[in-house]
């Protein structure tokens, strides 16, 4: 089960790595529960992956470990 689902509001862990920018606000615009096949999502560990986007419009995909829930106001 996903903790995240598409518009929630997100922040990514201080400790995550540099390219998924620690401490950033995003918005989950896509959730995976059951992996696409390919090696793109074979690196990830087991788990659900999300694609966020960030408040720039960049998304990227990311495991659920490196995410929190953000209840702060955005804007």
């Amino acid at each position: 089960m996903n903790k995240y689902t598409y518009d929630d509001i997100v922040r990514v862990i201080p400790s995550a790595e540099k390219r998924l920018r620690p401490g950033a606000i995003a918005w989950v615009i896509g959730v995976f529960e059951e992996r696409p096949a390919g090696e793109h999502f074979a690196r990830f560990p087991a788990g659900v992956i999300y694609t966020i986007e960030y408040e720039d419009g960049e998304a990227v995909d990311i495991h659920e470990s490196e995410l929190e829930g953000f209840d702060g106001i955005v804007g």
